[in-house]
């Protein structure tokens, strides 16, 4: 990126000075590699323009939510449980003067009220392996609406299935150096079985995890 928005570099300064309970990387330039250059390598599997209705769910540090709220000048939702990280993405979001609602709660809940079957995108980036994330992730998308993930390795098997359980599909997977964009395409209304309750998705997960 030749002339990356003012807002996008002010960002990268922020979490570079934040505590290191919101991110471990250890500079500024480490920051830009891994949140903001990341998250914009979904741009051309979005399209042109964000969607409405988008939720980054597991927001923690803002990526990928915030770098592409910016890029796209569109508003972005960031859930997040932890309340200190909730509370540094309010900060945040306040500094750089930009459109992106924090919710301080547990997708499994967020999916159970306001949340539930709503969003035309749903974000995550490094949340949990594929299999979990996308349980935490597809009760929030819209019937016609996508969820991406952003993640390594993945078990074309174990995705699949698990979306199928979902009222999904996966659509697209795409491969860049060690990782991998994952987008799956929401069918129809989330099964009223799901959510399971918080920490089901984690410790009974609906397809094999790889083993370690």
């Amino acid at each position: 990126m030749k002339h990356p928005p003012p807002a996008l570099e002010h960002y990268s300064r922020l979490v570079a000075d934040a505590p290191l309970s919101v991110t471990a990387l250890p500079d500024q330039a480490a920051i830009w590699r891994e949140l903001v250059e990341d998250a914009l390598r979904a741009r051309p599997l979005i399209g042109g323009a964000l969607p409405e209705l988008v939720v980054d769910v597991g927001s923690g540090n803002g990526s990928p939510g915030i770098p592409l709220a910016i890029d796209y000048g569109r508003p972005v939702t960031l859930l997040e449980a932890a309340s200190r990280k909730a509370a540094f993405l309010q900060r945040l979001v306040a500094e750089l003067g930009i459109d992106a609602p924090v919710v301080a709660e547990r997708s499994e809940h967020y999916a159970r009220a306001a949340g539930r079957d709503r969003f035309d995108l749903v974000l995550a980036r490094a949340l949990a392996p594929p299999p979990v994330a996308l349980e935490l992730c597809l009760p929030l998308a819209r019937a016609g609406g996508r969820v991406v993930l952003w993640t390594g390795e993945v078990d074309r098997d174990a995705i699949d299935q698990v979306a199928g359980q979902l009222a999904a599909r996966v659509s697209r997977v795409e491969r860049y150096g060690g990782r991998r964009l994952v987008e799956v395409a929401k069918l129809g209304a989330t099964p009223e079985r799901f959510p399971r309750r918080p920490g089901m998705a984690a410790k009974r997960p609906l397809a094999p995890l790889p083993s370690r």
